[in-house]
């Protein structure tokens, strides 16, 4: 057969990953990538439902971590980790990746988050470098190394146009003169911000440097965008999803939002992949069976109320027994050497620890797949809490990076390995 897989490739009009074929002189299985997906869910769970009573590997899992209990050999449950100096209730979702003191300060100045160091290492491997997505929210969590949020993409009919929906030339070429001249803009403010460095004082200086440091990180992801604006895109069997438009359709929202995030890693189009779901702005939720629960974010302050407690309950069910669906999904996806939740972290949890009294101490916080060492209940202490950045160091040094600190990191996170 003389056929080789570069041009059986091109010829199927895919960048699809493909296995390396026995028939194509393959001796041996090809590597799948390290992949990430960081979700936040930001009003948190009812702790005691939460977290387990017992730790280690024996541990008794709590209410809600029986919905997904099936999948209990590939995650870790964490209990007694935060984020030194993170404060200010809701606030906290800046630092949640980032583990930047004290966001809900006027003075506050973001840091690069986890994500986007990753993507730093990785994403010019991929049409998209990192994928910022966010349901009933825009705020994000994924913040460059200035600092400046990375606004999200908040549907996931317009993820997947984005991901899959080839334009024609016409669309093509004015897409490229839209890059070339934001590229020529880049050029002209770096220009003047050079000048402007030689009269202002060392303080004004110093903010230039963020400033131009953020515009050489705007550049490059415009050159790379430009390189893959005419390479063709995946072909994939799943339509387009219908997203809703009732902000009600929380659960359906997210459920499309998983679908598109296991679509984006299947088909290499990004390795790196922050999630927000935005409870706080929901003025509802709508459950499968049709009945509807409304006011999520106030169910949330339930002083103790037992009829709050049991919605709230039934609402934290679902958004665990989804998360075992995204987990199951991602472990259906077979690849050479496992499946797609063997090299992918996902990383779920929240920035409040108890959204009834906005604390933002021992934090929910469960990683799976990524290949660690799982099925078990790491507690560490939960009044004076460990680093959350230390499972974050962890995971940069899973990801292949070569580094020993990460925001407010004392060492990697001991036991996970």
């Amino acid at each position: 057969m003389n056929t080789s897989r570069r041009t059986f490739l091109r010829s199927a009009g895919v960048t699809l990953g493909l296995p390396l074929l026995e028939s194509f002189g393959a001796t041996s299985p090809q590597a799948s990538p390290k992949r990430m997906i960081a979700i936040c869910q930001d009003l948190s769970f009812i702790p005691k439902l939460f977290f387990p009573k017992t730790a280690g590997k024996n541990y008794e899992p709590s209410p809600y971590l029986k919905k997904t209990d099936q999948h209990r050999e590939h995650f870790t449950i964490f209990s007694g980790l935060s984020h030194p100096g993170v404060d200010g209730g809701h606030r906290a979702d800046k630092a949640f990746l980032t583990a930047a003191p004290h966001p809900g300060r006027a003075s506050f100045r973001n840091s690069i988050s986890l994500d986007q160091v990753m993507a730093n290492e990785v994403g010019h491997k991929t049409r998209f470098r990192s994928l910022s997505l966010s349901v009933n929210e825009a705020r994000s969590l994924s913040y460059t190394q200035a600092g400046v949020e990375i606004p999200t993409i908040q549907n996931a009919a317009s993820l997947y146009k984005k991901m899959f929906l080839q334009g024609d030339r016409q669309a093509m070429e004015k897409q490229l003169a839209r890059l070339r001249r934001k590229e020529s803009i880049l050029d002209v403010v770096m220009g003047q911000t050079t000048d402007l460095t030689k009269r202002v004082s060392s303080s004004d200086r110093e903010r230039i440097d963020q400033f131009q440091t953020a515009v050489r990180s705007l550049e490059k992801r415009l050159v790379e965008a430009r390189a893959w604006e005419t390479r063709p895109r995946p072909k994939v069997d799943e339509e387009m999803p219908d997203y809703p438009g009732d902000k009600k359709q929380f659960f359906e929202m997210v459920r499309m939002m998983y679908d598109m995030s296991r679509l984006a890693l299947q088909t290499d189009s990004t390795r790196v992949i922050t999630l927000f779901l935005g409870g706080q702005r929901t003025p509802g939720v709508v459950f499968d069976d049709g009945r509807s629960l409304g006011g999520y974010h106030n169910i949330t302050h339930h002083g103790k109320d037992e009829a709050k407690l049991k919605k709230l309950q039934e609402i934290e069910t679902v958004q665990i027994e989804m998360l075992g669906e995204l987990l199951q999904d991602l472990k259906e996806v077979g690849e050479t050497d496992g499946n797609l939740l063997d090299h992918t972290m996902v990383l779920y949890g929240s920035h409040m620890g108890d959204a009834n009294i906005h604390n933002n101490k021992n934090l929910p916080v469960l990683l799976a797949g990524g290949g660690f060492r799982h099925g078990q209940h790491l507690a560490f202490n939960h009044q004076n809490n460990t680093p959350l950045a230390n499972l974050y160091l962890s995971m940069l040094q899973n990801m292949g990076l070569e580094t020993d600190r990460f925001g407010s990191s004392a060492g990697t996170l001991t036991g996970l390995a």
